[in-house]
């Protein structure tokens, strides 16, 4: 839920297609929601207003919608990817954006799901976008998304310890990651600590 925004009529409909989406990719806990939570905690600094805030935790949260399209073969592959799926895997943000922007009041969220691979120095997909180019929110999203997938059991690896995340974080400012966007990580850094251990307690 986003806390402390104003409930939506589609609040609940958009969780449960997140979730389902975890499902298919057989993610470890709801990787959609904390991405989403602490991800509307970092643009907080920067966006008052709540539908802004509402579109930037829901294109956060179905930040992965576009892999809807992607073959099993291709998701769930154990191993690497060849080229040729490796091209069919890069769809996904055009895919999940094309799926958005067909409605009206996600016009900020369908640009975060089509942005959400891109690296600040340009070697993210699918556009190859660069620094400001990038929307901020995408930005933001990106360092929560690394965060997230550092810090909790993956299918393939264990869990890293915050401080090793955060010093990769680190080390990937101004490549992978916008400066802002790591400085407000940084910012944050005492309640994300908090936020990752006992917000979705359990998993």
């Amino acid at each position: 839920m986003l806390v402390g925004l104003e409930s939506d009529p589609y609040e609940m409909f958009v969780e449960s297609l997140a979730e389902a989406l975890d499902l298919r990719e057989r993610e470890t806990g709801l990787h959609s929601k904390r991405v989403a939570a602490h991800t509307l905690l970092l643009a907080r600094h920067f966006y008052r207003g709540m539908k802004d805030l509402r579109e930037i935790y829901w294109g956060s949260l179905l930040h992965d919608i576009g892999k809807i399209g992607v073959p099993d073969a291709v998701l769930l592959k154990p191993g690497k990817l060849t080229a040729e799926e490796w091209l069919i895997m890069q769809q996904h943000p055009r895919n999940g954006h094309a799926i958005l922007q067909k409605l009206s009041h996600l016009a900020m969220a369908a640009e975060i799901v089509l942005c959400h691979e891109e690296r600040y120095d340009g070697s993210g997909y699918p556009a190859g976008l660069k620094g400001e180019a990038i929307p901020l929110p995408s930005r933001l999203f990106a360092v929560i998304d690394t965060l997230d997938a550092m810090t909790f059991d993956r299918p393939y690896r264990k869990a890293m310890p915050f401080d090793a995340a955060k010093a990769e974080i680190l080390r990937m400012s101004g490549s992978q990651f916008d400066p802002q966007a790591v400085e407000t990580f940084l910012r944050e850094e005492e309640t994300l600590r908090e936020m990752t251990v006992l917000e979705f307690p359990g998993e």
